[in-house]
């Protein structure tokens, strides 16, 4: 294979040039932002720089450029990306001998099932299919959560917005009403004299409730990672109704994406699980899946080991045991994922268009009590007259 010139690349806009050769488009920044990771360690690589990474790689792997020269141009690509320093170590790995899936846990930036997944795609030879598999896992990954978080952010915009205008019209509006009633004197109507009272509830408890809240999360960051108190949040999540179904949707659709990936990738059943338990994120999908490799290390099949737990369902326990008889897991897993990313979707959607109307209703109702209160005593003053 010929030398590719490498320098060539340097006199054009890096950007550009590769994101042509690769037919693909850079998000806008409201996009990339819905789709970043919430993560208090910038060094790390979120999902969606992991998808550019692999599919960039992979694709030019697959148009027959070597390993050594992909990596060149993706380095190049990403000369202006804080992240340059890890794709530069790698590239440098790999230059001094080391297979990439050694670099890529050599760096500490990546997962498990990324590492094995490119460790079983070198060995069999099949390196540019896998990480264009692993981008699309991302890639879904990536779409998931844009498409839930675009569903939520105009509710959770109407709600903010609600909360600050009742704040501000207790907080400073209805004072001044106060002050006024109180040079006139009189006895104030029941509604007007509930508004003042929570207005000075409210001035007394400003202060200690955003003490108090800067603590809850305080304590929540710090254990959130606990097992006991993983245990517990993830009970209280799955008590509520509606979020619990989602919930639980999104997660088997996650463990759903990564199963398949890893299958694909010819990794053991038992060792796909394993990884698939680290990575997951879900306390109670964690503790299942222990179970389930317990059980099948003892002999049981899959769909047998799942079906002990009522966070899978009976749709998807039934999917896995003809993916089982017919050898084709990866296939079954893949719809499976399909699936629960569309309800998903759908009741992301079903839930926004009815929380909006419901909360501009209450926002209309609260604000409409607190005028009515505040201007009641002026027309009972001016009949007085």
């Amino acid at each position: 294979m010929e030398t590719i010139d490498i320098s060539k690349y340097r006199k054009e806009k890096r950007t550009t040039r590769l994101e042509a050769s690769l037919g693909t488009k850079k998000p806008s920044k409201l996009m990339e932002l819905m789709s970043r990771d919430i993560s208090f360690k910038s060094s790390g690589l979120n999902d969606q720089k992991k998808e550019h990474f692999f599919f960039e790689l992979g694709t030019l792997l697959q148009s027959g450029i070597d390993l050594k020269n992909s990596l060149d141009l993706v380095t190049l690509e990403s000369l202006k990306d804080k992240h340059l320093s890890i794709y530069r170590e790698i590239k440098t790995q790999v230059i001094s001998g080391s297979a990439l899936a050694k670099a890529v846990r050599g760096t500490g930036k990546f997962s498990d099932y990324d590492e094995f997944s490119i460790q079983i795609g070198e060995e069999t030879g099949n390196l540019a299919e896998v990480l264009k598999d692993l981008a699309l896992f991302y890639k879904r990954k990536v779409e998931q959560r844009r498409k839930i978080l675009g569903a939520l952010t105009y509710p959770a915009i109407v709600l903010c917005t609600s909360a600050g205008a009742v704040f501000f019209m207790l907080r400073f509006v209805v004072p001044m009403f106060s002050d006024v009633f109180k040079r006139f004197g009189g006895k104030l109507p029941w509604m007007t004299e509930m508004v003042i009272k929570a207005s000075s509830l409210m001035g007394v408890l400003f202060i200690p409730f955003v003490l108090v809240s800067a603590a809850v999360v305080y304590l929540l960051f710090r254990y959130r990672k606990h097992e006991r108190f993983r245990d517990i949040s993830s009970r209280v999540v799955l008590r509520i109704p509606l979020v619990r179904e989602l919930v639980i949707k999104i997660y088997l659709a996650r463990f759903c994406n990564t199963m398949r990936l890893l299958i694909s990738t010819r990794i053991p059943l038992l060792r796909a699980i394993s990884m698939s338990r680290k990575t997951i994120g879900f306390y109670p999908m964690e503790v299942s899946l222990k179970k389930v490799e317990q059980d099948i290390m003892e002999g049981k099949s899959l769909y047998l080991s799942l079906s002990a737990f009522p966070i899978y369902s009976a749709k998807m326990i039934q999917l896995v045991k003809v993916g089982e008889e017919i050898n084709k897991l990866d296939y079954f897993f893949e719809n499976i994922a399909g699936q629960y990313l569309q309800e998903v979707e759908y009741q992301t959607g079903t839930v926004s268009k009815l929380i909006e109307p419901l909360i501009i209703i209450f926002l209309g109702l609260v604000v409409g009590f607190i005028l009515i209160s505040m201007y009641l005593p002026m027309f009972q003053m001016s009949n007085s007259f």
